[in-house]
């Protein structure tokens, strides 16, 4: 069956599960009503079925192409982005000075899910100019800004970040790119940049990149790096103006999302200019990459819908063998078939929840200024990206697993979400990355900010308990072992004890916020449903997988060095 946007999803949950409410009642969103949220998801939702949808399989087995040092997109793209741009989608959160619906990063949430999960390789271009333009709002001159900010958020151009050498990736300190002051206020960016996504194309009218590069006699390491804005047509006017000394040297051969050009950008001398303080770079490019990170966790989890509802259609079709129940007579009526449908289901659920209870602390933290609601943002936005691309390449291969050998064959589509999504868990910070900096970062503060947030956890569990007792009972004692498990975290001295378990800490931390999420959904439509049939099958199901995370989380850093090097490759 076609992909089918899950607005009713996206309602039930902004109304009933994960406070959007609160974020309306501040003053900075106060025209979020509930109707023109509900517009806006419908709106998004046909634009996603209709237009991106169909192109999916096309920007597959038609992939963007370098002719003549220009990127040419794949067929049918530039008019998608067209109505994309057209329709305001790329700037749905931007400040409205300069163009923008200024509408709660909750909704950008929700649409840039849909989006996700019609066409990937696509959405992946309106995702980059919206960090762009975060970092621009927070950072950039009021002169940069009134150049810049009217066109990215209009869509007619669109924006880049630059951060990886062929030398320098998570080890971001190691760049070598140098930026010469030029006299008049500009500089010169000389270097190579790699995986730069959609480092060009002909969609739009200008490609804006955002470059980190060293400033002469800059410090080694990240405290040396400054941000410029180093464009592909210097802007005359208001318009594109003469072209930058700036080319696509190569486009890379992946694995999958053919239809984003992910390019090798060469700068000889390209005329940039800065974006923040000197050598204030990283904490410009943070703005963009937290931004960033919610939004690809957010891919992940629109993968994982579209694959769930590629996998389902094809489990309703497909007859085999004598079925256990009375239902259509397809595979989906087989035991192993339907734990496969229904665990994709309720991850999905749960990363969806959790994705978007972090943007509605995000806007709360905007809203209100306040410092809790921040912490709350920086905790969750980890967990997001981490739990939600995991999900999204666990759910795109249990797809395949769905479909049996026709999975392995390229016509019926299955593949391509595992090959599309898997890049997610990798780019924007790698998954361990993420959970590195939730051990270590994230509990600067001594664990108050996920100690608060597993006491709402207790508190919602224990106001459940006269509806839905086992299943809130099930989730207090997992926040329990939880909370126990922060505490060992938190107590550990040398770092690298809480780096060991720090993959298996965030899954427990997801596993948890699931069940969570899960209760409240089944508690608001009361104790009865279908919403409660899932939650009762997480529940029972996966979220008993957090005590081994836990336990792993302990376990430390000893046992990873047993072996010594040569042993690891005798």
């Amino acid at each position: 069956m076609p992909y089918r946007a899950p607005v009713s999803e996206f309602q039930f949950l902004f109304e009933h599960v994960v406070g959007l409410s609160q974020v309306r009642e501040t003053d900075r969103f106060a025209d979020a009503s509930q109707d023109v949220t509900d517009a806006i998801l419908t709106e998004a939702g046909r634009l996603c079925e209709e237009v991106m949808a169909p192109l999916n399989r096309n920007g597959d087995t038609d992939p963007a192409r370098l002719e003549n040092g220009v990127v040419r997109s794949s067929k049918g793209f530039a008019e998608a982005y067209k109505q994309i741009a057209d329709g305001g989608w790329v700037s749905t959160s931007a400040s409205p000075e300069y163009g923008g619906m200024g509408l709660p990063m909750t909704i950008t949430t929700a649409v840039n899910e849909m989006m996700s999960a019609a066409c990937l390789s696509l959405q992946l271009n309106p995702l980059l100019t919206q960090g762009q333009i975060e970092a621009l709002e927070h950072h950039a001159s009021d002169t940069l800004k009134d150049i810049y900010l009217p066109k990215l958020i209009s869509g007619e151009w669109t924006g880049t970040m630059n951060l990886t050498e062929p030398q320098a990736g998570s080890d971001v300190g190691a760049l070598r790119t140098r930026a010469e002051p030029n006299g008049d206020g500009s500089y010169a960016i000389t270097g190579q940049k790699i995986y730069i996504s959609w480092g060009d194309h002909d969609m739009a009218d200008n490609v804006c990149h955002l470059v980190l590069a060293r400033l002469p006699d800059a410090a080694p390491g990240t405290k040396g790096i400054s941000l410029f804005m180093v464009p592909k047509f210097i802007p005359e006017d208001g318009k594109p103006g003469v072209a930058n000394e700036l080319r696509v040297v190569s486009l890379e051969h992946k694995l999958g999302l053919h239809g984003s050009p992910t390019a090798v950008m060469e700068y000889s001398g390209a005329t940039g200019w800065l974006v923040g303080k000197e050598n204030g770079g990283m904490a410009a490019m943070f703005t963009m990459m937290n931004n960033a990170r919610l939004g690809v966790g957010v891919q992940g989890i629109g993968v994982a819908d579209g694959a769930y509802q590629h996998a389902l259609a094809y489990a309703l079709d497909r007859k085999q063998g004598k079925t256990p129940v009375e239902g259509n007579g397809s595979i989906a009526d087989h035991a192993d078939v339907r734990r496969m449908l229904m665990t994709m289901k309720a991850e999905v659920a749960a990363a969806r929840a959790i994705a978007l209870a972090n943007a509605v602390a995000i806007d709360m933290g905007t809203a209100t200024g306040d410092a809790e609601w921040k912490a709350r943002a920086a905790l969750l936005t980890p967990i997001s990206k981490a739990y939600g691309t995991d999900v999204g390449v666990e759910m795109a291969s249990m797809g395949v697993q769905v479909h049996g050998g026709m999975g392995f064959v390229e016509e019926t589509g299955a593949a391509q979400f595992l090959r599309d999504v898997r890049v997610t868990t990798i780019y924007e910070g790698t998954n361990g990355i993420q959970s590195m900096d939730l051990v270590a970062r994230k509990m600067m503060d001594g664990g108050d900010a996920a100690y608060r947030l597993i006491d709402e956890i207790q508190k919602a569990a224990e106001a459940g308990r006269d509806t839905l007792p086992e299943m809130a009972q099930a989730v207090w004692g997992a926040t329990e072992t939880l909370r126990e498990t922060t505490e060992w975290l938190v107590s550990q001295p040398d770092m690298n004890e809480r780096f060991a378990g720090a993959v298996p800490y965030l899954r427990a931390f997801a596993r948890v916020l699931g069940g969570h999420f899960h209760l409240q959904s089944a508690l608001a439509e009361g104790g009865t449903g279908k919403r409660s049939a899932l939650a009762r099958f997480f529940i029972e199901r996966l979220l008993p997988e957090h005590g081994a995370a836990c336990a792993h989380a302990r376990a430390g850093a000893q046992g990873l060095y047993a072996l010594s090097v040569e042993d690891l490759a005798a």
